[in-house]
């Protein structure tokens, strides 16, 4: 009986014991627990940062202005620089450093959020609308990447964290634009306005899923235009799906991020670095390193366009807001000749000397390259010009191409009052009208009016430095017509470079698969074409 009572009391005190153990246990959890951070991610949150990394980061040229302003807007011939380096493209020279920045930024930092984001939302139907918005986005990113360089890592981007995936493959550039072009379709057709969105977590369109739809839509347009050299049936028929699910139809429909100054962090990335030291700093006092360059400069003024005074202006317009408009006015803006350098430029202008370099134009400061321009992603006026070539093409655009020009014409022009000191939009509209009627459409054939198209989207798309949206284009159509610079010691041997060559950290980290690449695409060279630049 004794042993009976002493078992029972034994067991007592061991359940006792493990129950006690079990409060403790759930007391040291929550005492483990950090109440300063979160242990899962507020995806809001990650996915507004997503959208600003796209945007670039103050102080990080890496994303935006080397790339972008820098060597696509040089090849582009919309700026020059005397100064004998590579930082400026127009001279086609290689410095590898600068082209390995905006491959390392896009697959380090660009798509590692927007990665996140997918993986956290791919298998929750009340987040099929947060899960299809990323994958528009993640096509914007990815996107760029491929137009520069081509075949590029796509299916196993991003997916190191995730997937022990360190080596990614290389995929085919045809078969990135296919899944692309899928990705787009898919995801505008899924949202659900019955569903959550991101709200003001969204910095594009804070959740309006209309304008997601038209964003996909507008950017499926883009991409199916691509397509035109070397697969003309493809560019079709995406082409004529864009168009009847609905691209953009006014510049309220820009998928954009607003700019505001009051810190660096607020500030447009862009904009911040072309103010310093290797761009235009007022304190330089017009001897800086960039100017726009005289093609572009008199381009706009043969055709006396209207924009070139918010595009441009001398260097005491951009010290002082106050004598902008007097700085700012056509009849002294004058573009620098490309592809020199101070010595060179002695064969241009005999006296030639630095003491010059104040009298040649420079960007504007307060207007297209303020602190608080936004960052656009794809403008609307872009998209009535690719429906300008679709009519041309009569691939289902709604209306005639003339009429689509000059619906980008005003869209360009009313697209100024997104920027700081713009004019009003009756004055924009004002010089829309001016514009056309002292430059006519001309219905004179394919090439005549592709010509047209192109050239003025070239003019156009400057307002939003979307360089590399530009040299695409230009890749793609041959518009605008730009004789190119054959200065001493450059990369391409006197031709616009086709490509950007990978970076060098894959030569030695992603050995097999760059060499692969290689084999497929041709040499990583900066001449070499991609596949979607067909000769």
């Amino acid at each position: 009986m004794y042993k009976i009572r002493f078992i029972k009391q034994k067991l007592s005190c061991i359940l006792a014991i493990l129950i006690l153990l079990s409060s403790c246990d759930k007391g040291l959890e929550e005492m483990n627990k950090n109440p300063n951070a979160y242990e899962v991610p507020v995806i809001e949150s990650v996915f507004s940062s997503a959208i600003l990394r796209h945007c670039g980061q103050s102080g990080n040229p890496n994303n935006t202005t080397d790339p972008n302003s820098k060597q696509a807007g040089s090849w582009m011939q919309y700026n020059a620089s005397l100064a004998p380096v590579e930082w400026y493209g127009e001279k086609y020279l290689w410095r590898q450093g600068y082209y390995d920045r905006f491959w390392n930024y896009c697959y380090q930092i660009d798509l590692k959020e927007l990665t996140d984001v997918i993986n956290l939302t791919k298998d929750d139907p009340s987040m099929s609308n947060l899960y299809n918005t990323a994958r528009i986005l993640r096509v914007e990113v990815l996107h760029r990447i491929t137009d520069m360089y081509g075949d590029v890592p796509y299916s196993e981007a991003g997916k190191g964290a995730t997937d022990k995936i360190y080596k990614p493959k290389y995929d085919k550039q045809s078969d990135i634009y296919a899944d692309m072009l899928k990705e787009l379709e898919e995801a505008a057709n899924a949202l659900d306005p019955s569903k959550r969105t991101w709200g003001p977590g969204d910095f594009i369109y804070y959740g309006n899923l209309n304008k997601w739809k038209t964003m996909a839509y507008s950017l499926m347009l883009r991409l199916g235009m691509r397509l035109t050299k070397v697969n003309a049936g493809m560019a079709e028929t995406w082409v004529k799906k864009a168009i009847a699910g609905g691209v953009m139809k006014s510049n309220d429909d820009i998928p954009l991020v607003k700019h505001y100054a009051t810190n660096g962090t607020t500030w447009n990335c862009q904009s911040d670095l072309l103010q310093k030291a290797e761009g235009v700093p007022p304190s330089a006092q017009g001897k800086g390193l960039f100017k726009l360059n005289k093609t572009f400069i008199d381009h706009l003024l043969g055709t006396k366009d209207p924009r070139l005074p918010f595009y441009s202006t001398l260097w005491q317009g951009n010290a002082d807001l106050s004598k902008l408009s007097i700085y700012s006015d056509p009849a002294i803006q004058k573009g620098m000749p490309g592809g020199q350098d101070a010595a060179t430029m002695k064969d241009i202008i005999p006296d030639w000397n630095d003491d010059m370099r104040p009298g040649f134009s420079e960007i504007n400061l307060w207007t297209i390259c303020h602190l608080e321009a936004p960052s656009v992603f794809q403008s609307y006026s872009e998209v009535e010009y690719l429906l300008a070539e679709a009519a041309l093409r009569k691939w289902g655009a709604p209306l005639s191409a003339k009429e689509h020009y000059e619906r980008g014409v005003r869209a360009s022009m009313l697209a100024q009052t997104l920027f700081p000191n713009s004019p009003t939009a009756e004055e924009a509209i004002d010089m829309s009208n001016k514009y056309l009627i002292a430059n006519p459409y001309i219905e004179g054939g394919f090439d005549v009016e592709m010509e047209q198209i192109h050239t003025q989207m070239w003019a156009s798309l400057y307002m939003f430095l979307n360089n590399m949206e530009v040299w695409a284009n230009w890749r793609r159509t041959g518009y605008p017509k730009l004789t190119p610079h054959n200065y001493p010691g450059n990369m391409t041997g006197g031709t616009i470079p086709r490509r950007v060559t990978y970076s060098t950290t894959e030569h030695a980290l992603n050995a097999e698969n760059y060499a692969a690449a290689n084999a497929i695409q041709g040499p990583d060279l900066f001449t070499t074409r991609i596949w979607w630049d067909k000769e």
